[in-house]
């Protein structure tokens, strides 16, 4: 069974706006995933349809080099996906009286996972 990953490092997100995103798509089919992230309205979406993209054509070129077969796009699915938490950049910002406020930008790693469905 073909298994394959995806990674995309230091997206500007939070970890919980992506997972929001990421929970859409788990376990359903690759090109119904695509389907749902094309039409999502959330700007991290966009990020998450070329890491899926990328998973895809990993399981293509894996399937093509090692196993001589050809893989249908039809037969993956989306096994796991996943955001885990990046660097946080730490900025300040005026405020009243002479203070300061912290402004923390964050970011995520996405994590998207493929697998081939048993026949």
């Amino acid at each position: 069974m073909l298994e394959v990953r995806a990674q995309s490092k230091y997206i500007r997100t939070s970890q919980q706006k992506a997972g929001l995103v990421l929970d859409l798509i788990r376990g359903k089919k690759a090109s119904e995933a695509l389907a749902i992230l094309r039409f999502t309205k959330k700007s991290v979406a966009r990020d998450i349809e070329k890491a899926l993209r990328s998973a895809i054509a990993n399981a293509v070129q894996v399937a093509d080099k090692n196993q001589k077969r050809r893989l249908d796009e039809e037969d993956l699915y989306v096994k796991a996906c996943y955001a885990d938490k990046g660097p946080s950049m730490k900025r300040v910002r005026p405020a009243p009286m002479g203070r300061a406020y912290q402004v923390i930008k964050r970011s995520a790693h996405l994590t998207v996972e493929l697998a081939e469905r048993e026949k």
